[in-house]
């Protein structure tokens, strides 16, 4: 038997988690509510708050897998990347539990975890599968091709989906996290009642910042026409801003798809759960007859049990690192 205990801070939610012989058997995740106060992540902030989260987190996780820290096999954490204060304190942390319990120290890519999140549970991918990873920093297709063997064939070339959902949000006055308030509103919406330009971008690359533009300059026009518009019409631009930004990434998709004669799709990443893009990419694979693959809304945000997966392939590999490993905010792919 094989336990692997994970450590998730890439940003700002602590996170531990619990394999067992490749079974996810706990996953905790702490939340940090300060930054609602100030529209976004604040770094210094976020690492404050996972120092307080870590210790009780694990805890918690090792409580609700019903076993004891010394039978713990190896620690995984994520490396990278993410911000560099809050990556310190998982590392650090996973790094004294390491040294202290005389176990393996495994290292974890953050956007190599969300694919790998597809195999916690059933059913899961067949190699080579592709992948659409989506977050507040990241927008990448993935040529999937084993565990670790992985090949970015697109990716943004400025802003990612997530931000742009996030900074659409700030236009239309939502609180922050905003981007799942557009997914509510969307729901509510007329998906076609403005439309919003798609970049042409070569190859299978994507642009967003071209698209916040054009919605700052579209709602600073309608409010200066008509002041209540925002009031008035939120649904509605919640849906088309959405429909746009789901209709870019999954063009592009299909487009790879088609290129490297791919028939499972998958996505992962925070913006996975938006149901706009879940629906839409269900209904391109009965449209073109693809297997798609869509993580539970637990493993799509930031969290553990990703990373403990990750550690347990990694640790049937005897994949280890040195207690001389440091955090790494740009972690290459």
């Amino acid at each position: 038997m094989s336990i692997v205990l994970g450590i998730e801070s890439s940003c700002d939610e602590t996170s531990a988690s619990i394999c067992i012989d490749g079974k996810i058997v706990s996953n905790i995740i702490a939340n940090q509510t300060i930054h609602e106060q100030y529209g976004g992540v604040v770094p210094e902030l976020a690492s404050r708050v996972h120092q307080q989260n870590i210790v009780p987190a694990v805890d918690q996780a090792i409580n609700a897998a019903k076993i004891s820290k010394k039978q713990i096999d190896a620690v995984a954490f994520t490396r990278g990347p993410g911000l560099l204060g809050s990556l310190l304190v998982g590392t650090c942390f996973s790094k004294a539990f390491a040294l202290a319990n005389s176990i393996p120290l495994i290292e974890v890519n953050h956007m190599q975890a969300h694919i790998l999140a597809h195999f916690i549970d059933e059913p899961k991918p067949k190699f080579p599968f592709l992948c659409l990873t989506v977050s507040g920093g990241h927008t990448q297709i993935v040529l999937v091709k084993d565990y670790f063997d992985m090949q970015i064939v697109g990716e943004t070339l400025d802003d990612a989906a997530g931000e742009a959902f996030d900074k659409t949000a700030k236009i239309l006055d939502l609180p922050y996290p905003g981007g799942p308030l557009i997914d509510k509103y969307a729901k509510e919406g007329n998906p076609n009642k403005y439309t919003f330009p798609e970049p042409q971008i070569a190859g299978l690359n994507f642009s967003f910042s071209g698209l916040k533009t054009a919605i700052l300059y579209f709602v600073r026009d309608q409010v200066k026409a008509n002041p209540n518009f925002l009031q008035e019409n939120l649904n509605d631009v919640c849906a088309s801003v959405q429909s746009r930004i789901v209709s870019i990434l999954l063009n592009k998709f299909k487009k790879a798809a088609k290129e490297h004669h791919i028939t499972d799709l998958a996505i992962a990443g925070g913006v996975s759960a938006n149901s706009g893009l879940r629906k839409g990419l269900t209904d391109l694979a009965k449209e073109q007859n693809f297997n798609v693959f869509i993580p539970q809304f637990q493993y799509c945000t930031d969290n553990a049990a990703m990373i403990a997966i990750a550690g347990y392939y990694k640790f049937l590999n005897k994949d280890f690192v040195g207690q001389d490993v440091a955090p790494l905010a740009r972690m290459p792919f």
